[in-house]
């Protein structure tokens, strides 16, 4: 069984449309990523899913129950980390976990197997007052809340945004380790580095799904050869490289500029028109691409599509 199916869900704000027409599935045991940027819809599809609000459209099952109809019994099936810190600042480390075991009718001895890697690092602080924790700390904290009553399914909506790379790492790590239990895992991200990690990603953008595939499927499928291009003027360099003809696409990666060429361009066709146009130090390298440069290239078909219609 499907631990989450989502057949054409639609919803809208006015006339901004966060989720257009959306549908897939999350296989039981999996940890499926939602990458894309803000305002992309991850958090509409995640509030949907977690049945904190409805859709304008179409249906969504989380644990074979209706988000709609069953939205008692999935609230008690499933753990929800939100984007925005929403624990009780005003209890400490220890009280806020011993709420949330309490309302849903267990106890942290029954299941501290599942946060022993987790809380032993947060143990230390347990009478601090959870707003007094840092962010990875409180992310942390978040995560053993959600996990203490055994779900079936995680929902966890941009945990390490606004956290430390070290922390982003760890949290990543506990991740990893909690699949093992058997726990179905949604995280969405705008950390288009951490969709590595995931068994399978899907690309959002305008409330659609650009690509849903493994990440090593959606690099390997990448449809252009791409470059590496430096000089000693960055700041002219994108929009120089946005005018040469034989160039398809170039986006600013960084310390550098990713590009990808029109078929039967060489890089010293490149160097050429780059040094006319006054650069010098030009470094032109083939690299090869990642789940960042494959969203943009989908972004932008997506972008010139529209503007055919």
């Amino acid at each position: 069984m499907n631990a989450v199916v989502v057949e054409h869900l639609s919803k809208a704000y006015g006339k901004t449309q966060a989720l257009d027409d959306l549908s897939f599935q999350v296989n039981e045991g999996e940890l499926y990523g939602i990458i894309g940027p803000d305002g992309a819809g991850k958090t509409t599809l995640f509030r949907i899913l977690t049945t904190l609000m409805l859709a304008d459209k179409g249906t969504a099952t989380v644990a074979g129950l209706d988000v709609a109809k069953d939205f008692r019994a999935i609230r008690r099936c499933i753990g929800y980390m939100p984007g925005r810190f929403s624990l009780y600042q005003d209890l400490t480390v220890e009280e806020n976990l011993q709420f949330f075991a309490t309302v849903f009718g267990t106890t942290i001895r029954q299941n501290y197997y599942l946060i022993e890697d987790i809380y032993r690092q947060i143990e230390p602080f347990k009478h601090r007052l959870a707003g007094k924790l840092s962010g990875g700390m409180k992310q942390k904290l978040a995560l053993c809340c959600a996990l203490i009553h055994k779900p079936e399914v995680l929902f966890l909506d941009e945990p390490t945004t606004g956290v430390d790379p070290v922390s982003r790492k760890e949290f990543w790590g506990m991740l990893l380790r909690l699949k093992q239990q058997g726990i179905t895992i949604l995280v969405s991200t705008p950390y288009m580095d951490e969709a590595t990690l995931c068994d399978r990603i899907a690309l959002i953008q305008n409330g659609r799904f650009l690509q849903v595939d493994t990440p090593q499927n959606i690099v390997a499928h990448y449809p252009s050869t791409l470059w590496d291009v430096q000089t000693d003027n960055m700041h002219a360099l994108l929009d120089d490289l946005r005018h040469y003809p034989s160039i398809k696409t170039a986006f600013t990666f960084g310390a550098a500029c990713h590009v990808t060429p029109q078929e039967n361009t060489c890089p010293e066709q490149l160097m050429a028109y780059l040094t006319g146009k006054g650069h010098c130090h030009i470094s032109i390298l083939p690299i090869p691409a990642t789940i960042e440069d494959c969203f943009m290239v989908l972004m932008s078909k997506q972008d010139n599509g529209r503007q055919r219609i």
